[in-house]
């Protein structure tokens, strides 16, 4: 199987550094179903041209495990197109031997890396189960230019009709890391199928490539579908995942405006930070989450305090965590501060296995984000199933609302609030929570107290009772 990338951009050669493959050397790579091997047909200062040429080994196919396949022949495993045509086997070529590239990462040429520049794919042999009008419908509304010939069935018996399987040219101009990201997705889905078992790994997959892109396309549910071979569990929970991650994006930069209008005159967001911080210290906590994390402001303090071994933040918009990496310089950190912290996209409305374990959770602002029906789900979530031994949770104080100049009577500290508490509600709740769960409380008020209303921020610090 071959695929081809060539760009006109100049120098055309800094295709090489994008890729993070010399122009005048041949190199191969080891996978586990065959070999990689990459190299430059064309290497100018005009025109510069990739290949990756996937060598899949066809006994190796026989002899994996049973049932990754689904054709409906008993020759199925001797009579196989895997070794020719672009399917998931090119997506984990491309994920292993362009992982740079796949990343939006380029070392030598950093700015490159966030340049679009012209780029032309070559797909020798594509199968498209779906025809030409599935291909199209999935590349153009990318920006893609496509080129679709399409092959007969046998040449000689031009009655028997045309195949599933198209020689196909995309021309867009775009970042390479987003065309290998569109590869990487879209190939299987035309193909409707992969060689390895899809389970829970691949939503995040899915979720972590298609996060700058998916959620507008107009095709999002067929991709989906076909990407998690149409287990219905995954795809629903995909579906709702991306559309929480939409909505939080398109939020996200409105949210920081205004509630940074609303509470600048205090430097409430310095305090409360300040104030979990301290929280998350005397609890003597040394594995802890922060659940939202955002673009990673409180990281950055944990990081800062040599107590915390293991730091997590978790958020369900890829974006902000991108946002986080860079704010924290992730990839310029000291190798013992790197081997603490740790991102991953997710969200509190689902039951996950990686927040088992902590010592202690952060929780700071994102209630309030939540619909009141789903509050019962991120209870359970957070108190029952990742059960930390401590959890730090502030939101706003509503009757604190009127101390603010600039928002008017009646609002929400922001738009995207689907409810802020007084102190008796919170407390309330709260309460409830510990009798549930095996929880004790205690409330904290965080930034200036009024004798009236009370303080803008409301901080409580539940801890888990230890069965004696």
């Amino acid at each position: 199987m071959l695929l081809k990338i060539s760009t006109t951009y100049a120098p055309a050669t800094d295709l090489g550094y994008l890729l993070h493959k010399h122009p005048a050397r041949i190199q191969s790579f080891g996978l586990s179903f065959g070999q990689a091997h990459v190299f430059y047909p064309e290497a100018r200062g005009e025109t510069c041209t990739a290949a990756l040429l996937l060598d899949v080994d066809p006994v190796g196919l026989v002899r994996r495990p049973h049932g990754q396949f689904e054709e409906n022949f008993a020759l199925a495993q001797y009579v196989s197109d895997r070794p020719y045509v672009a399917s998931s086997f090119l997506s984990v070529a491309i994920a292993r031997v362009f992982s740079s590239a796949l990343s939006g990462k380029c070392k030598d040429r950093p700015q490159l890396a966030e340049t679009e520049i012209p780029l032309k794919v070559e797909l020798s042999i594509l199968p498209c189960r779906g025809g030409e009008i599935l291909l199209r419908r999935l590349f153009e509304p990318l920006g893609y230019t496509v080129t679709a010939e399409s092959h007969a069935l046998n040449a000689q018996f031009p009655d028997w009709g045309q195949s599933r399987y198209f020689t196909v040219t995309l021309e867009n101009t775009c970042r390479l890391s987003e065309l290998l990201t569109h590869l990487y997705v879209l190939i299987p889905v035309l193909d409707d199928e992969k060689h390895y078992w899809v389970g829970d790994a691949e939503i995040e997959k899915l979720l972590k490539h298609g996060n700058d892109w998916l959620a507008a396309h107009p095709e999002q549910e067929s991709i989906v579908h076909r990407y998690l071979k149409h287990q219905r569990h995954l795809t629903r929970e995909a579906l709702a995942q991306l559309r929480e991650e939409d909505a939080q994006e398109n939020s996200d930069t409105i949210q920081a405006q205004e509630e940074a209008q609303v509470e600048e005159r205090i430097g409430l967001n310095e305090i409360r930070l300040a104030s979990v911080t301290e929280a998350l210290k005397q609890s003597s906590a040394k594995r802890v989450l922060d659940l939202g994390c955002g673009e990673g402001k409180l990281l950055r303090k944990l990081l800062a305090e040599k107590q915390f071994e293991e730091i997590v933040g978790m958020d369900v918009s890829h974006r902000a965590l991108r946002i986080a990496q860079e704010r924290l310089h992730y990839d310029r950190l000291p190798e013992k501060l790197k081997e603490r912290l740790r991102l991953f996209q997710g969200s509190l409305g689902y039951r996950d296995k990686r927040l088992a374990g902590y010592d202690a959770a952060a929780i700071v602002e994102v209630i309030e984000h939540l619909d009141l029906a789903r509050l019962a789900t991120f209870e359970r979530v957070l108190f029952e199933f990742a059960c930390p031994r401590t959890v730090v949770l502030t939101t706003p104080n509503i009757e604190y609302n009127v101390q603010f100049e600039n928002l008017k009577a009646g609002n929400f500290r922001h738009k995207d609030h689907r409810f802020e508490w007084t102190r008796d509600e919170f407390q309330a709740w709260a309460t409830r929570i510990t009798k549930r769960f095996g929880y004790t409380v205690v409330f904290h008020p965080i930034g200036p107290e009024d004798e009236n209303v009370g303080p803008p921020t409301q901080m409580a610090v539940f801890t888990r009772k230890i069965d004696e």
